[in-house]
């Protein structure tokens, strides 16, 4: 079968993006995978969540101030720079860990130069590709994002948790040197260009654009699903460990396998989405459903091995929406001329609800079990199917 000069190139732009978003999300999932480690080397555990919030407050706030500017920026320029500062800060922490105000300061600046990629990223891939190839690289990429997940659990499996930074570091900086000679060898051959899509001038303008293509639904999406796919994963392996009673080892292990599995989501949303005739909004409740069962069971079910699996499909399912609002969604606001700062507000959104959902569960993990934090993230999810339920009037 021949492939079109249209689909070669959302090929070559798909991998370039995609790779660089696995970078990103070993980045931004290693704190997770190695706090059992950093635990047992006495780091308390209020301070890895207090951590962990910040660097979410800085990427929310990033994605924010990014989301914009990417909109003005070639993403070539963003996207590097994001990627050697985040290794610049990751090796920073690794070094001065044992120095709260110092791992604090890095590990937040670490999140604000990671939220300089996601939002142009998506721009490039919308504005550069036909919406069907746009919907497919996205996916690419949100795929790279579940994929990180277990890429992080086998560093902390393999390496000691500082030697697990380092490593990490080296990829970012590499993927920096990547991104700028891919993404000028693409803009000179003419299959990347820039401001294609313009914004509108009126006055409210951008906010009825936003407006009629439904940002308050996606936004109460995005903040759900932002909670398990980002906090409840990052304490996945310590409720294994903690909860479970598996040792540190095979806590990492578990983590591996379980983040594994649970990358294969986008292909799973995306078969979902064909067979439900491409309704996206079908495909959304359908999956907060699904997630509000396997949280249900998860509370109920004790064997831990049929525990991990019923916590694993409840993540799965959750991220099953998230994916419809990634890489459907955002790509689909491609004439508004605003999908870098669309992408960046409800990534900010995203990313301040899991701040704060890491400082609470943090505390409330020892404070009122692990069992009713389960129930808090089941109660998350039935919101989620509220917001998802068909409504009466007509869409914009």
């Amino acid at each position: 079968m021949k492939i079109s000069p249209a689909a070669q190139n959302a090929i070559r732009i798909g991998m370039l993006c995609s790779v660089s978003y696995l970078a990103v999300y070993i980045a931004r999932n290693l704190l997770g995978a190695v706090t059992p480690q950093m635990v047992e080397d006495g780091f308390r555990e209020s301070f890895i969540g207090q951590v962990s919030s910040l660097y979410f407050i800085c990427y929310a706030l990033g994605q924010l101030v990014n989301g914009a500017i990417g909109d003005k920026i070639k993403a070539k320029w963003m996207i590097s720079l994001g990627l050697s500062g985040a290794g610049i800060m990751n090796l920073l922490f690794s070094l001065y860990a044992a120095t709260p105000a110092a791992a604090m300061v890095a590990y937040g600046c670490n999140g604000y130069f990671l939220s300089m990629i996601y939002g142009p990223m998506t721009k490039v891939v919308s504005e550069n590709t036909e919406p069907l190839h746009a919907t497919r690289c996205s996916l690419g990429y949100t795929f790279a994002s579940f994929f990180g997940s277990p890429a992080a659990g086998l560093l902390a499996s393999f390496l000691p948790w500082q030697g697990a930074f380092h490593v990490s570091s080296m990829v970012l900086f590499l993927m920096s040197l990547v991104v700028v000679f891919a993404f000028s060898l693409l803009e000179k051959n003419g299959i990347v260009k820039y401001g294609q899509y313009k914004a509108k001038k009126e006055p409210h303008g951008n906010l009825k654009v936003l407006f009629e293509h439904r940002i308050v639904k996606f936004s109460l999406i995005s903040i759900l699903t932002g909670v398990v796919r980002t906090s409840v994963v990052f304490w996945l392996p310590t409720y294994v460990s903690q909860h479970l009673g598996f040792s540190l080892k095979a806590s990492s292990g578990i983590f591996t396998a379980a983040t594994l599995v649970i990358s294969a989501t986008t292909f799973i949303a995306v078969y979902t989405y064909e067979r439900l005739g491409q309704d996206m909004d079908e495909t959304i409740l359908l999956f907060f459903s699904c997630s509000v069962i396997f949280f249900l069971l998860t509370y109920f079910v004790a064997p831990p091995a049929i525990n991990i699996i019923c916590l694993v499909l409840a993540i799965m399912s959750s991220n099953g929406a998230a994916c419809m609002l990634w890489s459907r969604y955002c790509p689909s606001l491609r004439d508004t001329g605003m999908v870098s700062s669309a992408t960046g507000f409800l990534d900010f959104l995203s990313y301040m609800a899991a701040a704060a959902a890491n400082l609470i569960f943090a505390d409330a993990a020892s404070a009122i079990g692990w069992g009713n934090l389960i129930l808090v993230w089941l109660g998350l999810m039935v919101i989620g199917v509220i917001v998802a339920l068909p409504r009466t009037e007509k869409k914009a």
